[in-house]
């Protein structure tokens, strides 16, 4: 059992891998409950945290005042006052490993993440591929815990109530009185995102379903206005992108029926609610780890892996196989649109 009292815990890097740490965050709060956590993140992800007890969020401005190795000491100098008696650090890249360093050279206890980097060339490489689930990232998570002295266990998770909508989404969103579909198309990379031409098919299905509301997220300018057009070429369709901050996203997300994402942040927030996910895979796959937490296999909407055998071809969606760059084009609208209508039923 453990005796640390007080934890740092560091997870700098994108929304979808900082919204991973939440449901296990959870857990161990639950599990723990005298244990006061101070999350070290990149300011604008506090709302990721907000219905957590017992955690206390710690900026880290790491483009200003933390910036560089002096910065990164700053940062250890102010968080030292807190005080902090063990460091889990689940990010596990230079300025984390900097930051930790100084921590474990004044004698706090120190655990990271393994990112089990053999196995996943292993599994992303096209000779001898090693085509098997790797451990979750949420599973990894909870190890550095563990290493810690936690015990601490992730499955059977509780999940928070649905949050109070504010009066000024539902000005955007109307009353509640139907079913609410949540759909996120975007990626950050191109081969980890439902072509476009595609997407509107499943939209247009959807559409003419009248017990059904779609609300469609993104971010970026460019984003904005595709879903813009969306909003306006389909019935029963709502883009609440570029409308709405992150808190109040994540409070309309958890009033979802169901959210349809791709291998992307969005799909991991609607995760750490509890709401059922649909993620639909390019050349990525949910056995590297990533896949949203909770949530059952046969959510995740694949392409024709015997058309193309080497997926997943990349961790991050960032390497394309050759040949490789139409793999979703292979998941017809169709298949989207009754994995929907099934998970809704």
């Amino acid at each position: 059992m453990s005796q640390i009292k007080h934890l740092l815990v560091i997870r700098l890097s994108a929304m979808g891998d900082v919204a991973m740490t939440v449901p296990v965050l959870r857990a161990l709060i639950k599990q723990h409950p005298n244990l006061k956590i101070t999350i070290l993140s990149k300011p604008f992800l506090k709302p990721l945290f907000s219905d957590l007890k017992n955690v206390h969020f710690f900026a880290a401005e790491v483009t200003g005042k933390h910036k560089g190795l002096f910065g990164i000491y700053k940062l250890y100098k102010e968080l030292k006052k807190l005080p902090i008696d063990a460091v889990a650090d689940l990010h596990n890249v230079l300025r984390s490993k900097i930051l930790r360093t100084f921590f474990k050279l004044s004698f706090t206890k120190v655990a990271f993440i393994e990112k089990g980097r053999k196995e996943k060339r292993a599994l992303t490489r096209s000779k001898n591929k090693v085509f098997k689930q790797l451990k979750t990232t949420h599973e990894r998570y909870a190890d550095v815990f563990r290493n810690l002295e936690f015990n601490l266990k992730i499955l059977n998770p509780e999940f928070p109530h649905k949050k109070q909508l504010s009066q000024e989404v539902i000005d955007i969103t109307g009353l509640k009185s139907e079913k609410w579909i949540g759909i996120a198309p975007f990626a950050q990379y191109n081969s980890k995102m439902y072509p476009l031409d595609l997407m509107e098919k499943v939209l247009e299905s959807l559409s003419e379903k009248t017990h059904l509301k779609i609300l469609l997220f993104g971010g970026g300018q460019k984003e904005v206005e595709v879903l813009q057009k969306f909003e306006v070429n389909y019935k029963n369709t709502i883009n609440v992108a570029g409308k709405i901050k992150l808190d109040q996203e994540l409070t309309l997300i958890s009033n979802l029926d169901l959210m349809v994402s791709m291998d992307s942040g969005n799909a991991h927030f609607s995760a750490m609610f509890g709401i059922p996910t649909i993620t639909i895979w390019g050349i990525t796959h949910p056995f590297t780890g990533f896949a949203p937490f909770n949530q059952p296999f046969n959510n995740a909407i694949l392409p024709d892996l015997k058309k193309y055998p080497n997926i997943p071809c990349s961790i991050y969606g960032n390497k394309v196989c050759e040949g490789y760059n139409d793999v979703m084009r292979t998941i017809v609208p169709e298949t989207v649109v009754e994995k929907i209508l099934s998970c809704l039923t």
